[in-house]
């Protein structure tokens, strides 16, 4: 099977094979002609001729785009973090895209207050806004609204965290707290 791009005709039997097929996703009739409408391959089930393209594209970060991240590396001045959902969906396994967030986008009062250790810590995971496209191998992310934060982590025990305050989680279990800058939960 041969790649079609938009505008070309589909190849069809002649009409003296039997009845014509009708254009079915992918496609479009010009002319009397079944013509593809994306890039793929033609595909015919039953009357139905279409044209089957390659998957969906995973979604790309953009500027006020909403991440949901994992903490992969934490020092005093940054944390990088492996974008899993962007705008609600979620990313491919093979496209690792990266974010970094720094010490001043934490919160957006007393940035020079913020130490990223009582903020997030690694494995835990951040919803946080894309502020800016940065460099080639990262994405600046920014946790600096009510909204944003920790929505995830487990304590130095193994169990998962809850959150008590916008900047402290608590273990059920043991009762340990904990600093993170929490996300304010959605309806609340």
């Amino acid at each position: 099977m041969s790649i079609l791009l938009p505008g070309q005709p589909l190849p069809l039997p002649s009409s003296s094979a039997g009845p014509q097929p009708r254009a079915g996703p992918g496609t479009f009739t010009r002319a009397g002609q079944i013509v593809a409408s994306t890039v793929g391959t033609a595909v015919r089930d039953g009357g139905v001729v279409s044209v089957k393209g390659k998957a969906a594209a995973s979604p790309i970060p953009d500027i006020d785009s909403v991440v949901l991240a994992t903490v992969v590396r934490l020092t005093s001045k940054q944390a990088t973090l492996s974008i899993d959902v962007i705008n609600g969906q979620p990313c491919r396994g093979d496209e690792g895209f990266q974010g970094i967030i720094r010490a001043q986008d934490v919160r957006s009062t007393e940035k020079d207050k913020v130490k990223l250790q009582h903020a997030m810590r690694p494995g835990d995971i951040v919803r946080a806004v894309v502020i800016s496209l940065g460099d080639a191998r990262s994405y600046y992310l920014a946790t600096a609204r009510n909204d944003l934060g920790v929505v995830f982590a487990t304590s130095e025990s193994g169990n998962t965290l809850q959150p008590i305050s916008w900047q402290a989680m608590r273990d059920p279990k043991t009762g340990m707290v904990e600093l993170r800058k929490c996300a304010k939960p959605e309806g609340v």
